[in-house]
């Protein structure tokens, strides 16, 4: 049966991590909550992440590595409404869920490793605070009217509640339930939208120059040549048999989907190893040997080979006879080395959506709509991504959180 009770009756759109927060927040908080999904079982991202895993959180906070085309300073008032300590707590105190960190990395993780239990102790949750969970239901469209909201259904009669939380992500793996549709609600609804593109996503090249070193994997150093503000990130880089995959090449490949602000091409630049241009300067003209004998310590053999033929360089040479002008490409080779993509994964494999509603319309801390009195947006839907992880969940924790919370206060005034 259709709750017929508006005036305390939040509907949550989207069950993904943003909207479970959302729906069990505000069931906590007395409200009345219906939680709206298009699949048959929701948190389909949570099931995929983290290789199966759940990368439910980092260790440690960098609001200063998100990006957004709205005022940072608003991003970051968001993160800080519940700090990374407190996120923490909420799932191995409130969810007895322990969490486990991953040294080399630095992500935290379900002790279970299990994505599944994450997904799974969140809806179960969600249904102890008693918030009803309609599965297979999709939504169609929303208006405002008369201090209510109708929830537009597909099938069904329209729902009327009083408060509605859009949580329905973007557009990144559509075979997880990503169809855009609250973004396109936004906008009906007047919302000002920043372009929407694929983030977190793989390179790609055609034709591949790297094919036959596909499977090589190493930590890198990536540059964004000439960006503002200057962008760098070291983490694991992956040859793949069509392009360039890995933390470090998904963190940096907003920058060469989007290009330079004037439409021009963005270059990437690679530093192979923990040595920069100055330290392989000074190690190419100092003792003996030959070019491949100083690298071969450092690089794969492989790799070397590749780098040295594109720079031109006979890896037999020794040191005392390389020519400064060989010197130069050698060094260019290893510490600024232009990564060759033409073109990206798209939205199929990218783990988040950039682009969306943007910041300022709205509430940092209700998360409600500064045009929609009413509605509140939280999670992929927001202009805002962060990197690899576990950053995008710190954000879709948050921002679902404030929104249920505040949902529900609302209700209460």
């Amino acid at each position: 049966m259709l709750p017929t009770a508006p005036d305390n009756t939040v509907a949550v759109i989207g069950a993904g991590a943003a909207g479970l927060l959302a729906a069990l927040t505000a069931s906590r908080a007395g409200a009345d909550v219906v939680l709206i999904e298009r699949t048959k079982d929701g948190g389909r991202k949570i099931l995929i992440s983290g290789g199966g895993r759940c990368n439910i959180l980092p260790s440690v906070a960098q609001p200063e590595r998100y990006v957004t085309d709205s005022s940072p300073n608003t991003l970051r008032k968001i993160l800080r409404s519940w700090p990374l300590a407190d996120q923490r707590a909420f799932f191995e105190l409130e969810l007895d869920m322990p969490l486990e960190l991953e040294p080399e990395t630095g992500k935290l993780f379900p002790s279970s490793h299990r994505a599944r239990d994450v997904r799974d102790m969140l809806v179960q949750r969600v249904r102890e605070a008693g918030a009803r969970i309609w599965f297979d239901a999709s939504v169609t469209g929303l208006r405002s009217s008369d201090g209510t909201w109708q929830v537009e259904l597909e099938g069904a009669p329209a729902l009327t509640v009083a408060r509605v939380i859009l949580a329905t992500g973007g557009l990144s793996v559509p075979k997880t339930g990503s169809d855009g549709i609250g973004l396109g609600i936004a906008e009906v609804l007047g919302h000002t939208m920043h372009a929407t593109y694929p983030a977190l996503t793989p390179l790609t090249a055609h034709p591949h120059p790297h094919t036959h070193l596909a499977g090589v994997s190493r930590t890198v150093s990536i540059y964004g040549q000439g960006t503002r503000p200057a962008f760098s990130t070291t983490d694991g880089f992956l040859i793949t048999h069509d392009g360039w995959s890995g933390p470090s090449v998904l963190d940096a490949s907003h920058l060469a989907i989007r290009g330079r602000p004037d439409g021009s091409r963005q270059e990437l630049l690679i530093q192979w190893s923990d040595a920069n241009a100055t330290e392989w300067n000074e190690r190419l003209q100092a003792g003996g040997g030959t070019v491949r004998s100083t690298i071969g310590p450092t690089l794969p053999r492989r790799l070397i080979d590749q780098l040295l033929s594109e720079a031109r360089v006979d890896g037999t040479t020794s040191l005392s006879q390389l020519r400064r002008d060989d010197r130069k490409a050698v060094v260019d080779a290893l510490a600024r080395y232009p990564l060759p993509w033409t073109g990206d994964a798209g939205y199929k494999k990218a783990e988040v959506t950039g682009g969306g509603v943007a910041l300022s319309e709205i509430n940092p801390t209700s998360m409600e709509s500064r045009r929609c009195e009413g509605l509140h947006l939280c999670g992929e839907i927001l202009d805002a991504f962060g990197p690899i992880g576990g950053h995008n969940f710190l954000w879709a924790w948050a921002t679902g959180r404030a929104a249920g919370a505040h949902a529900a206060v609302a209700l209460q005034a």
